[in-house]
């Protein structure tokens, strides 16, 4: 079992920032990639940003490219979102996910790819 717990959500001005955590309760972090998603009052689940088990690849949705940074810290067994030029659109309840793929360098986008799942933190950008 890998349980995954947010933080850093809030209220936010359009333009803002939000630094988000997320704490894994697994002793072997360091076998997953990791990633970031997030769900709008009537749309589907969408990727936001994932991180291979090592840190050493990165993959951003193109609507947070440039925006949004993801990093890791497998000492910590944390991962973040650092979430700058904040826009109403982003607002959504964030989740982090672990996806446990074999591979060092493995990224994937797809929430089915994904076996485990944070409880989400809402992130709301006022216009």
């Amino acid at each position: 079992q890998v349980g995954l717990v947010e933080s850093g959500g809030g209220l936010v001005q359009d333009g803002g920032s939000l630094r988000l955590s997320c704490a894994a309760s697994t002793l072997r972090f360091s076998s997953y990639a990791m990633g970031w998603f997030r769900q709008a009052p009537g749309k589907e689940r969408e990727f936001v940003a994932a991180i291979s088990r090592s840190g050493s690849t990165t993959r951003y949705a193109d609507s947070v490219k440039g925006r949004f940074t993801i990093s890791r810290d497998n000492a910590k067994n944390t991962v973040y979102l650092q979430m700058n030029s904040l826009k109403p659109e982003d607002t959504a309840v964030y989740y982090c996910a672990a996806d446990p793929s074999f591979g060092l360098h493995v990224i994937r986008v797809l929430t089915t790819n994904y076996d485990y799942w944070g409880q989400g933190t809402q992130v709301t950008v006022s216009s």
